[in-house]
């Protein structure tokens, strides 16, 4: 059976660079223009017609590969419009045509997600996200901080829990995984009271 991938998350979580690692391998077919092109507005992204209108998935080539990935933030701009995604009509109408649809719900910190989406769009639609969220069956959590910190081991356990083709090992990963974005929202803290309980603990006792 042919898999869809959705790709959801908040908005401000990592749908673009998600979607880069996921268009990485030749048997999935993904936002693959996203790999020549840094930054591309969800209006471009391959399904974004099907997303306005679910019935189009039908008109659509399903013989080219056995994999597919689709990216849609909660919410996504249409027009302007801040506008929730339909899944439940997204999911049947792609169930119809013989489709299997796996979701895959993006994480990153709450703080910097709230603090990204008040910085690009002057609101926090965070709540909003995590109730849509709440009513998928079993989906696969992404985690942005995981992946920086685990690289190729984490893509490998989620190609697995998937049951889904990742490129791992690809060199072109090192490019979109170079940069952790969520260092620009950070400032070190020099002391912290618990700092002084872990440093007498870490000795032996007298």
């Amino acid at each position: 059976m042919k898999t869809l991938l959705i790709l959801t998350g908040p908005q401000g979580s990592g749908n673009h660079m998600w979607s880069k690692i996921f268009a990485l391998h030749p048997q999935v077919l993904g936002w693959s223009a996203l790999l020549d092109t840094y930054w591309i507005g969800h209006d471009q992204e391959p399904w974004a017609d099907c997303w306005q209108d679910p019935v189009l998935l039908s008109r659509r080539n399903w013989g080219t590969h056995n994999y597919y990935v689709t990216s849609v933030s909660v919410p996504f701009m249409d027009n302007g419009t801040a506008t929730v995604p339909d899944f439940k009509t997204f999911t049947q109408q792609a169930q119809a045509i013989g489709l299997q649809v796996k979701f895959a719900v993006l994480g990153r910190d709450r703080n910097i997600v709230g603090m990204q989406q008040q910085r690009v769009r002057k609101g926090v639609t965070l709540a909003q996200a995590l109730v849509e969220f709440a009513q998928f069956a079993q989906p696969a959590f992404l985690s942005y901080e995981l992946l920086h910190l685990y690289r190729e081991q984490y893509l490998q356990q989620l190609s697995q829990q998937l049951a889904f083709p990742i490129a791992c090992t690809d060199p072109r990963l090192k490019e979109i995984i170079q940069e952790d974005t969520n260092a620009k929202y950070f400032s070190a803290v020099d002391h912290h009271p618990t700092d002084d309980l872990a440093h007498k603990t870490s000795r032996k006792w007298k």
